[in-house]
């Protein structure tokens, strides 16, 4: 476990469980959106993302979560030692997406992009929840599996899981 893709649909604890994965590892974290956004919540050049997501890849241990472009995403699951596809229930999703956007009334959510609207991201996050059984589905873990040879593979489809799965 030293080059490790955490992905899946928004506001599914990727994040915590990223970092709680980083810590426990001792390998280092790398959020997509904080290589995505500039400090005032801008997207980088395509250009820029790419240069930054090759380092990344090619370098010798990381966990990097989120989607990213496609092209990307795909790069990082052929690079990959280990896949973890966090596929919680759409329910759990909408719930937490919105207990983020509660939560930093008070506090800025865990690996959030410094200068971005967590109302924006929140918006984003239930726009592209509702577009999500498009592209977050059964077909798509199959491709994965197939370009998965030799690599760890987990989904995680519970809370009980994400909760224990660095345990």
């Amino acid at each position: 476990m030293n080059k490790i893709a955490v992905f899946g649909k928004p506001g599914g604890g990727k994040s915590t469980l990223s970092l709680k994965l980083s810590v426990a590892k001792d390998i280092q974290l790398c959020p997509l959106d904080l290589i995505e956004y500039k400090q005032n919540g801008e997207r980088v050049s395509l250009d820029e993302y790419s240069k930054m997501h090759t380092e990344l890849i090619c370098s010798d241990k990381w966990i990097i979560e989120g989607l990213g472009t496609i092209e990307s995403f795909w790069q990082r699951i052929d690079a990959a030692d280990t896949l973890i596809y966090v596929d919680l229930p759409y329910h759990v999703h909408y719930w937490w997406v919105t207990k983020r956007l509660l939560k930093s009334l008070f506090v800025k959510p865990e690996g959030w992009p410094e200068g971005c609207s967590v109302l924006k991201g929140t918006l984003a996050s239930w726009k592209y929840l509702r577009l999500s059984p498009k592209f977050w589905n059964n077909e798509l873990f199959e491709k994965i599996q197939l370009r998965a040879n030799g690599k760890e593979i987990f989904r995680i489809t519970s809370i009980k899981d994400i909760n224990n799965f660095v345990k």
